[in-house]
């Protein structure tokens, strides 16, 4: 099974750092959308901005997207920069390429994807994203493993975690 859902919203309203009762994180909860492909061609899926996002030059931006994918253990989301903010901007990951893995989303914090972006523009120009544009990709893929491989570590936790 491979899909992408919303986080709770406990786990959003803490990874925002927003009072379960605020109005204004109630809004941007219920307008997260789910990842989706444009067009039948579309490899990556597009990730949606879940609210305005601004990056001035040579600035960067973590953004949490709302959202978490559940995968086959044997796939990842690696998660692209969206082509024409890349090229018209030069917007970017800046880790230039994030993967999540399918254990990701067994974590505490659910598996929420957040994203970096940075704004390597050379023309100085600031990069606006609004709420509900495609800002990243994601396309899922599927890799294997050695017939030597006896990895048995356990994820529990985000960027980095597997470092720990």
């Amino acid at each position: 099974m491979n899909k992408f859902e919303k986080i709770s919203k406990e786990q959003f309203n803490k990874d925002f750092g927003y009072p379960d009762s605020s109005v204004y994180g109630e809004s941007v909860y219920n307008h997260i959308l789910l990842p989706k492909r444009a067009t039948t061609g579309s490899a990556g899926y597009d990730i949606f901005a879940p609210y305005d996002i601004e990056i001035l030059p040579r600035q960067t931006a973590l953004i949490p997207t709302g959202i978490r994918v559940i995968l086959d253990d044997d796939k990842f989301l690696a998660i692209y920069p969206r082509s024409g903010l890349g090229f018209k901007c030069k917007m970017q990951l800046f880790n230039t390429v994030a993967i999540i893995d399918s254990d990701y989303s067994g974590s505490d914090n659910e598996g929420h994807i957040w994203v970096k972006f940075y704004n390597d523009s050379p023309d100085g120009k600031t990069i606006k994203v609004k709420a509900g544009e495609a800002m990243c990709q994601g396309v899922i893929q599927q890799f294997f493993k050695t017939e030597d491989d006896n990895t048995d570590g356990v994820r529990n936790g985000g960027l980095g975690s597997s470092e720990k």
